[in-house]
């Protein structure tokens, strides 16, 4: 009886064949997945390599453009980012601006106009004050408010050079986000600058209505 039911039993052959067939499947399933992967990641990373050669070289020509003030230490550059100290542009405590500060914000205009048609970006200008408390009854209330105000004032000057306005950022940070300790005269005064750095910039009103009726 034993015998019988061996020989009516299936082969087990047949079903290891089976298996060893579908760990085959799995297998080159696995081989064109991590094949595919390497080819997408090899896009990527040659299309970010390409996009910093690029960011560096408009970051150069920015540079190249910026050569005079730079050089007279009038503003600074670091990672794209132009530095202006606030003495350069104010009187102590005063948002109206200096005649040197005036007539280099229009010499920045124009390299600042050729970057930002380079580039889909806007530009924040960002005033800062150093931690000395106002005097009650100023003209301003605070350093946020002193901050904020020059930070207008530039925006405002570069909008009559030329810059479009929906292209520029203005934002008063007070004395918060320094630079250097605040533990004598020459700290405070790096602290008391404006930067003009590139953002992403905002949508506008009718491009987020655009998309929203695109949408399916």
């Amino acid at each position: 009886m034993r015998a019988h039911d061996e020989e009516d039993a299936p082969p087990i052959w047949a079903a290891i064949s089976d298996l060893m067939a579908c760990l085959f499947g799995l297998f080159v399933l696995f081989f064109v997945w991590m094949v595919m992967t390497q080819v997408v990641l090899g896009r990527d990373l040659a299309s970010e390599r390409a996009r910093l050669v690029q960011t560096r070289a408009k970051l150069s020509a920015l540079e190249s453009a910026l050569a005079g003030p730079l050089a007279s230490g009038l503003i600074t550059l670091v990672d794209g980012r132009i530095g202006i100290r606030g003495a350069v542009l104010f009187e102590t405590n005063e948002a109206k601006l200096r005649a040197q500060g005036r007539e280099l914000l229009k010499a920045l205009a124009a390299p600042l106009g050729t970057y930002l048609k380079q580039n889909e970006v806007a530009l924040m200008i960002s005033g800062f004050t150093d931690d000395k408390q106002l005097k009650v009854n100023g003209t301003f209330a605070d350093n946020w408010e002193l901050s904020a105000q020059r930070a207008l004032t530039v925006t405002r000057t570069l909008i009559e050079a030329g810059l479009p306005g929906d292209s520029l950022i203005a934002a008063g940070f007070g004395e918060h986000h320094p630079i250097a300790p605040n533990d004598n005269d020459e700290e405070r005064a790096q602290n008391r600058r404006v930067e003009i750095s590139a953002v992403p910039r905002p949508e506008s009103f009718r491009a987020r209505a655009a998309k929203v009726e695109a949408a399916p």
